[in-house]
């Protein structure tokens, strides 16, 4: 028999009932770092949204952490590479930076890889939306894989070492020389045709590029620019999602 609350109920009854139904509805984001370094999450939240994770925090090789998003969250993940944080979180990183040191405040700067999610509630039929995008560029692989959920559910990532195949006028490289990241055409080189912008604004007028197609065949399922999204958004309801840096595989 289900338990209908009233107004004798006890309000800290009523608490618990709320409480229960969120965690219910619940996601649950697993971060897995497989890189063979540190990498430092950042997050954002969109919306006001509840902020996860305080917006960053270290991920040794080999360890995992979860974390939980109400209904109707969206943000966004990315991993930062090497980082200094003094002990009040104050520092800095070689890609994937951004404001607020240790818990960010605001996006990562460019370039960097991204896991995007918008997850569901009543208003659009509790399906999940989700990309790994290249758009802003890229600095580690990344996978996101559903679990538990129903619908297409489709595996979103990055698999390949963009930096291996990164042209010389997109390379970011760190004091030692080596490629740490690479920047996406637009951030390069900030003209319409390569930013979707101006009378490149358009489904219909901004096409692919040599550098995005660079991106495209390195990471087939990963948005490679702004209007990629065919071959690049996957949806999934009622899943939790597992978030993996330097994937080896989809599976």
């Amino acid at each position: 028999m289900a338990l209908i609350p009233n107004s004798k109920t006890p309000p800290l009854f009523h608490l618990l009932l709320f409480l229960l139904g969120n965690v219910a509805n619940a996601t649950v984001f697993t971060l897995e770092n497989h890189c063979s370094y540190t990498v430092w999450p950042g997050t954002l939240s969109g919306n006001s949204a509840a902020i996860l994770g305080g917006g960053g925090f270290a991920l040794a090789p080999g360890s995992a952490v979860r974390l939980i998003a109400p209904a109707g969250w969206s943000g966004r993940f990315w991993a930062r590479t090497g980082c200094r944080f003094d002990g009040s979180g104050a520092g800095k990183c070689t890609t994937g930076d951004c404001a607020g040191g240790l818990r960010c405040t605001g996006s990562g700067v460019p370039p960097v890889t991204l896991a995007e999610f918008t997850i569901g509630s009543a208003s659009n039929g509790n399906k999940d939306f989700y990309d790994v995008s290249l758009v802003d560029g890229y600095n580690v692989g990344m996978g996101v894989r559903a679990a538990g959920g129903t619908g297409d559910c489709q595996y979103a990532g990055c698999v390949a070492d963009v930096n291996g195949v990164c042209p010389a006028e997109l390379q970011v490289r760190d004091g030692a020389g080596s490629v740490v990241a690479c920047k996406s055409a637009c951030a390069a080189f900030n003209t319409a045709e390569f930013c979707c912008t101006g009378d490149h604004s358009t489904p219909q007028t901004c096409s692919p590029t040599h550098h995005s197609e660079i991106f495209k065949k390195a990471c087939p399922t990963a948005y490679s620019y702004a209007y990629d999204d065919a071959s690049s958004t996957c949806t999934c309801s009622g899943s939790d999602y597992r978030i993996t840096f330097c994937p080896t595989g989809s599976s």
